[in-house]
């Protein structure tokens, strides 16, 4: 398998994952993802700007943050309890590698959130286009993907649900604890989500 693959793979297992601590058969349930996506594209034109009527700039690291969280939703609805994940690795490898773009990033999303709204799919072409006019590569998907997905395992598992959770450590968020932690490891180790739950881990007050 390609590098790239093998990414796509260990996200595809990771949201399997975290959907299944939602319900069991979470894939039979019906779930709206589409309508997640393009909820998600409206709040990212915020982020980015769209205002004619006054001075605004992209804040391209929420941007970046927001399409990181499309692409969970993307997952879940490729994710269909039957093909295996490295046939839809290996699907998302070829669609991604073809982006489709319109005249700038606001028109290229909006064909994200169409195919959402009238197809209720997920528009792999039209997302890498998007990437593209941001500025933001596999690996910086695979990173925060990765990063984001393991928050919220930590975050279940150190008492989220029963309101014992501390979100503020050392007078930092934990989001700002986790862009620490990964940016200080290498992303094509294999065993990188545990190293990103291990910093996480030693970084939490006991």
């Amino acid at each position: 398998m390609s590098a790239n693959i093998t990414k796509l793979v260990v996200m595809l297992e990771m949201q399997h994952a975290m959907n299944t601590k939602v319900h069991q058969q979470w894939f039979e349930q019906g779930f709206e993802w589409y309508r997640a996506i393009w909820v998600e594209c409206a709040e990212m034109l915020d982020h980015y700007g769209w205002k004619w009527w006054k001075k605004q700039t992209p804040d391209t690291e929420q941007v970046i943050l927001e399409l990181v969280d499309i692409f969970h939703f993307g997952l879940s609805l490729r994710i269909d309890g039957e093909t295996a994940f490295e046939q839809l690795a290996s699907q998302l490898e070829q669609e991604l590698a073809k982006p489709i773009k319109a005249g700038d990033f606001k028109e290229t999303l909006e064909l994200l959130a169409s195919a959402a709204v009238t197809k209720r799919e997920f528009d792999a072409h039209a997302f890498a286009g998007c990437m593209q006019q941001i500025g933001m590569s596999i690996d910086d998907l695979y990173r925060g993907y990765v990063g984001k997905n393991t928050l919220n395992f930590f975050r279940q598992d150190h008492g989220y649900k029963d309101g014992s959770y501390i979100k503020v450590w050392n007078g930092k968020e934990d989001n700002e604890h986790l862009v620490e932690v990964v940016k200080s490891l290498d992303t094509a180790h294999p065993d990188f989500k545990t190293q990103v739950y291990d910093g996480l881990k030693a970084r939490y007050p006991a």
